[in-house]
């Protein structure tokens, strides 16, 4: 039987098309990716590693678990203790990305594994889409196609107008992170009054000119709420119906952070009866939603397909988590270790 050629062994698969288990060759270590990573991270991993590529119900992956020592995830693989039962040979787990909630670490932390992850890839993408939407939301804008009689024109320019300023409004950041406090710093220069909460006493000279208030009067007297929180368990439901039932009429609520945060249900009822306020959602409790998302018809619930994160230089950076992947199989100590 012919050798396998390189783009059949980094499959897993010989000439006939069968799927063998996945060896070892030479030193070289093997690693799964299971969601497409950027064109020169790919290149500078698979220069220095065996490769494969494919989802956990694939099989790909199938024939290289057994064997493999690093995995590479972006959002939709769920590292558990199932997966991690199929790979005995794991030595690091790398997440393409910020959030660690699809991670098992306690599961890792049992066996031994790294975690390592890009904490800031993505921080200036998603300031820019926030910042974005607190402009679709708040600044109305129209744009002609051909053009209008005198008439039309003087009543498009009565018609599209801003009832607000950001300088006239109180933006809230729920949690003061890497992304919240960066959001801070450009709607303190844009002219929001900005305040926020955290679980963590925020030194003042990191609160880029937000002022702390308590959770209650976050939500209860901001005209703009921002949601930064990351998705550890304890944050399921944590804008919860209480808080939710707290806002002002006429608020507007966005959410770049995790879809789990907010009692969907609790939302939904708010907003249906506060024809006023709009929620914009960029993530959701599931993705993608279906067709039991609860906002679904709502003229004030605008839902995004977790876009915030997504330009071509976010997603290479993110993707750049090879590096420290690599660090760990070589020994070394990685830069953003989360276990």
């Amino acid at each position: 039987m012919a050798a396998p050629s390189a783009r059949e062994a980094a499959a897993g698969r010989i000439a006939s098309g069968t799927w063998l288990s996945f060896p070892a060759v030479g030193s070289l270590p093997i690693v799964i990716v299971t969601e497409p990573l950027s064109e020169a991270p790919t290149e500078w991993l698979e220069a220095r590693c065996r490769v494969s590529h494919g989802p956990p119900d694939s099989a790909e992956f199938g024939a290289a678990a057994a064997s493999a020592e690093a995995l590479i995830v972006r959002t939709a693989t769920r590292v558990d203790t199932a997966l991690l039962e199929r790979l005995p040979s794991l030595r690091v787990v790398g997440r393409a990305g910020v959030g660690l909630d699809s991670i098992d670490l306690d599961a890792c932390r049992q066996r031994g594994i790294r975690v390592v992850s890009t904490p800031d890839a993505n921080t200036q993408a998603v300031v820019e889409y926030v910042t974005c939407l607190l402009c679709d939301a708040l600044r109305p804008r129209l744009f002609l196609e051909a053009p209008v009689g005198d008439a039309e024109w003087r009543q498009l320019r009565e018609d599209v107008v801003g009832l607000w300023q950001m300088s006239e409004l109180r933006l809230g950041i729920l949690g003061l992170g890497r992304i919240g406090s960066r959001v801070a710093e450009v709607a303190r220069a844009i002219g929001f009054e900005v305040v926020y909460n955290d679980l963590l006493d925020i030194p003042s000279e990191r609160r880029c000119g937000a002022m702390p208030v308590s959770l209650t009067e976050l939500f209860a007297e901001s005209d703009v709420i921002s949601l930064h929180c990351d998705g550890r368990p304890s944050n399921r439901g944590f804008v919860d119906a209480g808080l939710i039932e707290s806002m002002r009429p006429d608020v507007v609520l966005l959410n770049t952070s995790r879809g789990l945060v907010i009692d969907e249900q609790a939302l939904a009822r708010f907003m249906r009866r506060s024809p006023g306020a709009s929620a914009i959602l960029d993530v959701h409790a599931q993705e993608p939603f279906t067709e039991t998302c609860p906002f679904l018809g709502m003229a004030n619930v605008h839902l995004a397909p977790h876009l915030a994160s997504r330009t071509l230089h976010a997603m290479e950076a993110m993707s750049w988590v090879v590096r420290d992947v690599w660090a760990v199989l070589e020994g070394r100590v990685p830069a953003h270790a989360a276990c």
